[in-house]
């Protein structure tokens, strides 16, 4: 070997050493990112399934979404995953039309919707609201709740069937924020 070849170490140090430190290294910078990425998806964001067809065509049957509920306060629009045991023991995806003190009507020989009078424009729907449940409108939503809907109408069961009704704020587990499943169609979701 030529002096160009050679590596000067520190002294005290071997090429074994070395690899020890370097080792050492990256399972410090293994350990710290994988305790970030537990931290984020325990307290900042959730994966979570879509389970049927409510959504469509916002959200089709097996879309993975990043749902969060750090500081969030439910507003209309939003799509929000909720539980309600009496209802349905997994959690569901629906959009809340409503929120307290909102009066909601539906129209269903005309498939539309009324939020305090005014006809909600809803470019994201499958298509004019003719289901009825078993709730009779117009219906006001109580304080500390919110009435949801999902985007395909007809097929959907939410606030206009009482067994789910109007729902408490605290049955909201997030809104969600993006989809990530299936990777082509990967974006935000409004």
């Amino acid at each position: 070997m030529n002096e160009e070849e050679k590596t000067e170490l520190p002294e005290g140090t071997t090429k074994s050493g070395a690899f020890q430190s370097e080792f050492y290294e990256w399972g410090e910078a293994l350990v710290i990112s994988l305790t970030i990425i537990i931290l984020l998806f325990t307290f900042v964001v959730r994966l979570i399934g879509v389970d049927g067809h409510s959504m469509v065509p916002t959200l089709q049957d097996r879309d993975k979404v990043f749902m969060s509920d750090l500081f969030y306060t439910p507003k209309k629009g939003d799509i929000v995953v909720l539980t309600k045991k009496s209802f349905i023991e997994q959690p569901i995806v629906k959009r809340i039309i409503a929120t307290e003190g909102d009066t909601v009507d539906i129209d269903f020989n005309a498939g539309t919707v009324k939020v305090n009078g005014e006809t909600l424009d809803e470019p994201y729907i499958n298509e004019p609201t003719y289901r009825q449940g078993d709730m009779t409108f117009p219906q006001t939503v109580p304080e500390g709740c919110v009435f949801v809907m999902g985007d395909n109408r007809n097929a959907s069961s939410d606030s206009r069937v009482a067994s789910l009704g109007m729902v408490d704020k605290r049955y909201i587990l997030g809104h969600v924020l993006l989809r990530v499943l299936p990777v082509n169609q990967i974006g935000v979701i409004k």
